[in-house]
This record gives C-alpha cells, structure tokens and sequence, in this order.
C-alpha cells in the first residue's frame, strides 16, 4: 500500500470514529432485500444513529430481466423467496426515514446517483462499475468480483473478493454476493476492513472517476452487455436446459408401487407449449373420471397458479386450464374427498400459512375454508386419515436453511381443524425422506409414503417409505426404494407420485429434444 493510500484510509477511518450520524441513501425503485438486512444490522450499533434518503432511478441497478431470471430459477431449483435479491417495498424503510436530521457525519451512498462533495460518502462499487449490476455482470463473466468500498477522492476504504456456494445458479451466487457485500460495509464501519485488495486491482481512482468508470456512456454499454446477457441465460433456461415435466401412464398390472421400478412400457409426457411447464400432480377420482391437478408455471409470469385436466380413455382431455390462482405462487395442490365435497391443500409456503380450499364446481370453484395452520413455512403439505384422527405431514423451514429436511406432523378430529402439532415435532430431520411426494398410498395392510430425496438437491429422486410408527408417541419411517431419473425417465430429477381410476403419475425434469421459438 502507498504512502497516499495509507493516508487516505487513515483519513476514511478517523471520519468513521467521528461519524455518529449516518446516513445511507438507496435507490426506491430499486430496492431489496439485502438493503433491509443492511439497514436493520446498521440499526443495532451503537456507534450510530441512522437515517435513509431514497433517490428515484440512479445508476447501479439491474436490468429488467434479472428478477424473470431469479424467479425463474427459485422455481426450477426450490430455492426460498423472498431472500436478499427480492425486490422490496419502500414501505419498508418508514422506520428510517424520520431519523434526525442533523447533517451527517458520512454518507453510504448505494443509489449510484450524483455524489455531494460537501458531505464525506462512502461508494461501492465492483470491478469498477457500480453496485449490484457490477456484481451481477461479474458472475456472467466468470470473474471472482473484487467489491470496493471508496471515498469522495476514489480512494479504496474497504475491500473484499467476494465468495459464492455455487456458480451455476446465478440467484444463490447473487445473494451469496450481497450476503458478504453487507459484512463489507460493517467491516468498514468497524475500521476493520483492509482496502489493500483494490491496490492491485484497480487502485486508487482519480475523484472524477470513482464511480464512473469509463463514463455514462460505457456504464450504459455494459448495462445493455448485462441485459442480453440475462436474456441469453432465460432462453437456455426455457428452452434448452432442465425443463419439468409431468409422466402419466394407464396401470394394466403392477403399478410403481409394486413394481419399486419405472413400469417398462416407460411413461407419456402431458404435453405443454413451451412457454410453461407443469409440476406437482396429484389425481382424484370422482363421478367416474380422473382429474389431474398441477401446478402451472408461466415463464412470462414468472408465477405458479393450480390447474386440471381431465382425463378419458386415450389420455389428457385438452390442455390443463387454470383453477385457483393468488397473489402468491401456488404449487403442491393436495386434492381430496371427504364428506361428499373435493378439498385441496395448495402450497404458499409465502404465506407462512396452511390454508384449506373447497371446490364449489368441481374441477374449479374454489373457495378459502380455513386456516389450518399459521405462522409456519412449511412444503407440500400432505393429508392422511389413520388410527382414527388426521394426520398432516409437511416439512417447515424455521430460522433459515433448507425447506426440504424438517418434517412436522399436527393431528386433528377433523380435516378442518383445529390441529394441534405433535409433541415430538420435527419428527425427522432428513434431507433423504423428510419432504412429502405425494398422496400416502395403503397397500396390503402398510402405509407407503413417497417421499423426495434431495440429497442432490431439490426433488433429485423419489423414495418409498414404509410407515412403522404414526401415533401421538412417535413416528418412524423405513425407506426402502429410491427412484431416480433414468433410460425410462430420461432426465435428472425424479420428484412425486400420485394415481387414481387406474392411472399413475409422475414429475420432474428433462432435456428438451428441439429447440422452441421465444
């Protein structure tokens, strides 16, 4: 490090000890989730009092696409939303806007607008070009971003080479990213942070050019590389990498339950046009015809809404039409007969809540019953009658991690509630058998449980799961098949299991065999 820079970061640092007063400046049209976790870290030292000044549309933010890109992802990879790349509401920040408003001692400026040379402001930026689309632009090049704390004068106050988990899911890189950019800015604040990784990187920039790196003019080109870059990413996802399907076939003998194999006449896909895939089927009987229920995903929705299609002698009926359709994205949808009606469960997991529906003209209709249960993250909430009571399986995400490894049980005397959670919940913890794959199947005196093993990630194969014990003293669990993608499932991801009326379903992923138009 430089006699200069040395002096520069002393300065930076001795601003940092006298600045009680901070203030952070955001972007409101640009929001996010790791701005809130920033300002809510901030918040609790004691070495400030902080305060938020929004600006409307500065320079530093993502390209349009990038959310269809994370949602689209989130969905393919079950990965959880809302998490520090969703956009959020600038309702949001109302505690930190009525701070005092003394001036400030420095300013952390993440809005990429016009700096005051009045006021000491502290800069982000990364590999040169700022914020967010400086990280993001980093990962599409297949570069290890250098993120970079600067000053008024475009000397280097804290730097740091950021990490990431994975480097094929952009969403788990991105927020992995944004993670360590806060721990950044803490640093920083600390006097902990070393700026010595910029020196032999980009160094200290000239004041005039701290934040903009080769002029409006080449931030502008390398938003546009950005967004194409994006585009080029959602085409391949779309329409040449891993796509979901749903597998059906007509049961003329053992079904996959006995057989503990993929049938060798192999499975017909449920046709779709491209532009949406289908996931999660669950099939009921009733006056004497099956209907398939599915969660459908739009890719120009970027969102999950519950369809059906009925089923005749040759196959599917038309194409599946939508149902039930929320604010939130809808999947899982448990389907179910009891006291003459049809019910489904629909996961909203974003809901923090298990809510019951009932059909008032069957397929569609639907109507919100009840609440079954609140205040829980929980998946693929799965309804069994045994022993006399119901019993609901789901697996719940508490306090981060996966959403695929904790299963609880409730019991009620009613499907309707209200259900109580079993005393020894989470009954298991296992990300090879926790998470429900569809409807519990009796077969010859056992109770067959399909269950998702996602040891190699999200819904990578399917288990069956002999139930040894389901009561109010315990629950255990014996798997004794796993199912995985293969020459009679070509794929990588083998995901749930439904039948009914003498038809047997399946999902999970593929490669597509032609290229589609956009």
């Amino acid at each position: 490090m430089t006699v200069e820079s040395q002096d520069a970061v002393h300065g930076s640092v001795a601003v940092l000890h006298a600045a009680r007063n901070l203030l952070v400046r955001l972007d409101r049209s640009a929001l996010r989730g790791w701005h809130l976790r920033l300002l809510e870290r901030l918040s609790q030292r004691a070495d400030c009092r902080l305060r938020v000044e929004t600006v409307e549309g500065a320079a530093g933010s993502l390209p349009p696409n990038a959310e269809l890109l994370f949602r689209l992802e989130a969905t393919i990879h079950g990965l959880p939303r809302p998490g520090l790349a969703t956009p959020a509401a600038p309702i949001a920040l109302s505690p930190y806007l009525d701070g005092a408003a003394d001036a400030p001692d420095l300013v952390l400026d993440l809005s990429g607008g016009e700096a005051d040379p009045r006021t000491p402001t502290w800069r982000l930026d990364v590999d040169g070009i700022p914020g967010e689309a400086g990280l993001l632009a980093c990962l599409f090049s297949g570069r290890v971003p250098l993120a970079v704390l600067r000053d008024g004068e475009g000397a280097a106050v804290a730097a740091g080479r950021l990490g990431a988990e994975s480097q094929t899911v952009m969403l788990v890189a991105f927020e992995d990213y944004l993670a360590r950019t806060i721990t950044l800015i803490e640093a920083a604040l600390s006097g902990a942070a070393s700026p010595g990784l910029a020196e032999g990187a980009l160094g200290p920039l000239p004041a005039a050019r701290a934040f903009d790196i080769g002029g409006w003019t080449a931030r502008r080109r390398a938003a546009e590389t950005l967004a194409r870059r994006i585009a080029r990413r959602l085409y391949g996802l779309c329409f040449h990498g891993e796509r979901w399907r749903v597998g059906w076939r007509r049961i003329a003998g053992p079904d996959l339950i006995d057989l503990r194999r993929h049938p060798p006449e192999g499975w017909t896909d449920l046709p779709d046009d491209g532009r949406r895939f289908y996931a999660d089927p669950v099939a009921i009987q009733r006056n004497g015809a099956v209907t398939l229920f599915v969660e459908e995903f739009d890719y120009r929705r970027a969102k999950g809404v519950i369809s059906a299609v009925r089923f005749g002698p040759r196959g599917p009926v038309g194409r599946p039409e939508p149902v039930l359709e929320l604010d939130t994205h809808l999947s899982y949808p448990f389907v179910f007969e009891a006291g003459g009606e049809v019910w489904m469960i629909p996961e909203s997991s974003r809901s923090a809540t298990i809510d019951l529906y009932r059909a008032t003209r069957f397929p569609g209709g639907w109507v919100h019953e009840a609440v079954l249960v609140a205040g829980v993250v929980a998946s693929d909430a799965t309804l069994l009658r045994h022993g006399g009571r119901w019993w609901l399986f789901a697996t719940v995400r508490e306090g981060g991690g996966s959403y695929s490894d904790t299963l609880h049980l409730w019991h009620a005397d009613d499907f309707r509630g209200p259900w109580a959670p079993h005393p020894g919940n989470p009954v298991l913890i296992d990300v090879a058998s926790a998470r429900p794959a569809g409807p519990i199947v009796l077969r010859d005196g056992a109770l067959i449980r399909p269950v998702q093993d996602c040891r190699g990630g999200y819904g990578s194969a399917l288990g069956l799961a002999t139930i040894l014990r389901l009561d109010l003293g315990g629950f255990a669990q014996r798997v004794e098949t796993r199912l995985a993608a293969g020459a009679a499932w070509p794929g990588s991801r083998l995901h749930m299991y439904s039948a009914a009326g003498g038809l047997e379903f399946i999902d999970g992923s593929r490669r597509p065999r032609m290229r589609l138009p956009i």
